[in-house]
């Protein structure tokens, strides 16, 4: 789902508006660089690190390609748990759901740890248009809940803001000016928050991974505010994507090596939970009552899918972020959707099913594929924005003009004399803009490149208008080549000369 109100603009005007924010670019540009040398500090370290990737989508291509066996297998367990489980084919179904249960308990306050599932549910909204209290726990979450904004990274949802204005959105919340010092900022939440913690009526987490073998769930955190949230209040409920799956515990080891590794650089974050079912008789603390709300919510589109299935082995990392050229230079807001980033880019159109709404998202990449290599499950993303591009103009939402211009391009590439033609009368006519080797115009197919850079000119004269000089120097520095050799070049491009010709009809 879409942020509110982003739909009315586009990923080139969000993104021209990004671009047009200082504060933002360096911001984002310098925690992505930190993130992403941690992460490569510590893969590196580790050892191994292409082996290990390769176990990590070993584990998720077969947990994927029987999904139904394990969801099945952990629900049959969560259940002998004691767990609450609840399917939801939608976001609306889930927010729904999580209302309810709001509503059976009674609740007026919700605290929750991080969860990207309940951000695509818009769950928060529905939470207080009923008029119960949803208090995000995470620091960065709750920052920019006060903001009134979305997440603009997956790890990282406050990237985008400095300490100042924190400070100043803090300030609001406490009804009296506060320094901007990360210790005084980060005491004021710690002391807010835990009077919300003792309130509280529910709990609510996300999940990171899913244990079939044993229906239990594992939650990842640095702040420990999600053990706080599944301990302390009487109930618990945990939004799942209904991918988040893994056969067993002795998988979970792969995954808690290369997740912190690709997220921060960590070794292993702090707090690790693996949580199995609600309090026990004998258990110090710990839910009543838990429920889990597996959603799908688009995911189950994707199975089957050859080009697209492999976006559920996606482990939520955040690593092709910080890894974008695209998103280093715009955030996460341009993106428009809940997910930004690469994995934004193709996971947002997947979960919708609506190219029409979605159909710029795709280009918002350079296709480079620094994506892939971060990718701790090697999802090959940058191959899926292409797929999409192409869905896009087999759907008709092409650009009429950009095709035309296509068309045209392969019928000059595609004939070596229209071509040889093109580049004559490219070079003659480029001599009136031409300055210094480059193009600097900003006119046509040329505005959008260089409003940033300047286009090469074209070489005086081409490598195929060079050859025969080369070819004279080639046979000077080779006077002993064979003469059979030579003949039989010879006919061979004789040959293919004719050939084409025939074809063209001349």
């Amino acid at each position: 789902m879409s942020q509110p109100g982003v739909m009315d603009t586009t990923v080139k005007e969000r993104a021209g508006l990004a671009l047009n924010d200082d504060f933002l670019r360096k911001a984002v540009k310098f925690t992505t660089e930190r993130l992403r040398n941690g992460k490569k500090s510590a893969s590196e370290e580790h050892g191994n690190w292409d082996e290990w990737r390769e176990r990590g989508r070993q584990i998720r291509l077969h947990t994927i390609a029987y999904l139904d066996y394990y969801l099945n297998e952990f629900v049959n367990n969560a259940r002998a748990n004691g767990v609450h489980i609840h399917f939801a084919d939608t976001s609306v179904e889930a927010a729904a759901i999580a209302l309810d249960i709001a509503a059976h308990k009674q609740a007026s306050t919700v605290v929750k740890s991080k969860s990207m599932v309940s951000e695509e549910v818009h769950l928060n909204h529905v939470l207080e248009s009923a008029g119960i209290e949803a208090i995000e726990t995470d620091l960065g979450e709750y920052i920019i809940q006060l903001a009134g904004e979305a997440p603009s990274h997956i790890v990282i949802p406050a990237i985008h803001k400095n300490r100042y204005q924190i400070a100043e959105l803090l300030s609001k919340e406490a009804g009296e000016i506060l320094e901007p010092d990360t210790t005084v900022l980060a005491g004021f939440v710690r002391k807010k928050l835990r009077e919300k913690f003792l309130e509280a009526d529910i709990g609510m987490t996300g999940c990171n991974f899913a244990i079939a073998e044993t229906g239990s769930m594992v939650l990842f955190e640095n702040e420990g505010n999600a053990r706080m949230v599944s301990t302390v209040p009487k109930t618990q409920i945990t939004l799942m994507g209904m991918e988040r799956i893994i056969p067993s515990w002795t998988d979970l080891e792969v995954m808690a090596t290369l997740l912190p590794r690709s997220a921060t650089g960590q070794k292993l974050t702090m707090y690790m939970s693996g949580i199995t079912g609600p309090r026990r008789t004998a258990d110090g603390d710990g839910p009543d009552e838990m429920h889990i709300i597996i959603v799908d919510n688009g995911r189950s589109l994707q199975l089957g899918d050859p080009e697209f299935q492999e976006l559920l082995n996606c482990i939520r990392c955040g690593a092709c972020l910080n890894a974008c050229p695209v998103y280093r230079h715009i955030g996460g807001h341009a993106y428009g959707g809940t997910y930004s980033g690469p994995i934004g880019a193709v996971l947002t159109p997947a979960l919708n099913g609506n190219i029409d709404e979605w159909n710029d998202i795709a280009g918002a990449s350079s296709l480079c594929g620094a994506c892939y290599e971060a990718c701790p499950v090697k999802i090959p993303l940058h191959d899926m924005l292409v797929y999409l591009r192409r869905r896009k103009v087999e759907d008709g939402h092409g650009n009429k003009m950009e095709s035309m211009g296509m068309k045209g391009f392969a019928a000059v590439v595609s004939n070596s004399k229209r071509f040889s033609a093109a580049i004559r009368l490219g070079q003659i006519g480029q001599k009136a803009i031409v300055r210094n080797n480059g193009i600097s115009l900003k006119l046509g197919p040329l505005k959008g490149w260089n409003n940033y850079r300047v286009a090469p000119s074209l070489a005086k004269k081409s490598f195929r208008q060079q050859w025969n000089k080369l070819d004279q120097e080639l046979d000077q520095e080779q006077p002993t080549m064979d003469s059979s050799v030579r003949s039989r070049m010879e006919q061979i491009i004789r040959e293919r000369e004719e050939g084409e010709g025939a074809k063209h009809g001349h």
